[in-house]
């Protein structure tokens, strides 16, 4: 199959080519025109598919449900708005409940599924602080406990790609290097780490930061904090959730004017009342939270924050019109950062010949038009 646009996002610049796909990948790359195309889209954008590497579900599932038709709707319709391929996300819960999550995205992962790819679990918690958990329940919060992990990774059959914890009360460092030794990336979130350390854990092989801005101390040119840190270290990994909301435009265009195109990652941190209509109640963690008008999810009791319903194409939009984020940090925020992140860039995050056919072709409006999963168009 060949398909061709005067826009395709390739060699970080938009080119006219032509893309050339044999058994779910991409063959090779050519002139626009070089060869009769079966598809030709015209000045239509065409993107990586984009990952989503934070995200705790969607249409009325939460990776906590540990229902295998919930996750199996969720990989199905999650390819509207361009995601190829994504992370379920824990959140903080008891141990049976978040050993049943894991298992159950084990279990789906390894029986079969249509459309987006999982390429591994978000284990977000239980490991947090309490002063900053957020919309975590507090009641689950625990201190780091090493055997109690190799528990988790064993019921999901190795799938936790990415933890997020509070390496400040990681006594020894013990869970951050242990995870690090073992091929899970350690992100500091939901965390009260002063500067000092954030660098503590970083030199211990954190490489991440979850959702920058939220679940952490506010930036204080004294106390600088994990945003400091954030910004300080271009080598960590840095999500950012991309609503608007959660962090005004003008935020999301200075933590780009800190990552720069290499670093930042753009995440939904989408709840289950995502795609749902507003006023609807939901748990989250053991809590009620209840989607608003403008999109936003709240804690019906507290009132703050609980994720987002953000759609990714939506982030995309938002990066590039409402923030002014250039062009090659809002793409590769979405597509080869997190591959990167999660070492499969070999096979994901970029439209090279050899890697995976997954492509978005989006209208002028960021709209999805369709969403190739390697190669199958959805």
């Amino acid at each position: 199959m060949i398909l061709q646009s005067k826009r395709i996002w390739a060699v970080n610049t938009w080119i006219k080519a032509q893309i050339t796909i044999e058994n779910g990948r991409i063959e090779r790359i050519d002139a626009y025109n070089a060869r009769t195309p079966d598809m030709d889209y015209e000045n239509k954008r065409i993107i990586p598919g984009l990952i989503d590497i934070h995200t705790h579900g969607a249409y009325g599932f939460d990776t906590n449900d540990a229902k295998p038709d919930g996750l199996r709707h969720w990989t199905k319709n999650v390819v509207k708005e361009g995601v190829t391929a994504f992370c379920p996300t824990t959140i903080t819960q008891s141990e049976s409940v978040l050993t049943n999550a894991v298992a159950n995205v084990a279990a789906v992962a390894g029986s079969g599924y249509e459309g987006a790819e999982i390429l591994g679990i978000h284990f977000e918690g239980p490991y947090l602080d309490q002063t900053y958990k957020g919309a975590q329940p507090e009641e689950y919060c625990v201190p780091a406990d090493v055997e109690q992990f190799k528990r988790y990774q064993a019921a999901a059959k190795g799938m936790i790609r990415i933890i997020t914890m509070a390496c400040e009360h990681d006594t020894d460092f013990a869970l951050t290097r242990y995870c690090v030794q073992h091929g899970v990336a350690v992100s500091q979130g939901h965390s009260g780490a002063s500067y000092e350390q954030a660098c503590a854990a970083i030199a211990n092989g954190a490489s991440g930061m979850t959702h920058v801005f939220n679940g952490m101390a506010p930036f204080h040119h004294r106390q600088p904090g994990l945003v400091g840190a954030a910004f300080r270290f271009r080598n960590v990994y840095s999500e950012v959730i991309g609503d608007a909301r959660h962090s005004t435009p003008a935020a999301l265009y200075n933590f780009f004017q800190a990552k720069g195109a290499d670093s930042g990652i753009l995440i939904t941190d989408s709840l289950r009342v995502k795609g749902l209509p507003a006023g609807t109640k939901a748990l989250f963690g053991g809590h009620w939270i209840e989607l608003y008008e403008d999109g936003s999810a709240h804690l019906v009791e507290a009132g703050n924050l609980a994720g987002s319903t953000l759609r990714m194409n939506d982030g995309l939009r938002i990066l590039t019109e409402e923030a002014q984020v250039p062009w090659q940090s809002a793409i590769n925020a979405c597509t080869i950062n997190p591959a990167r992140y999660l070492h499969i860039d070999g096979r994901k995050g970029s439209i090279q010949a050899g890697k995976d056919a997954d492509l978005v072709v989006l209208n002028d409006d960021y709209s999805v038009l369709c969403t190739y999963v390697k190669g199958q168009e959805i």
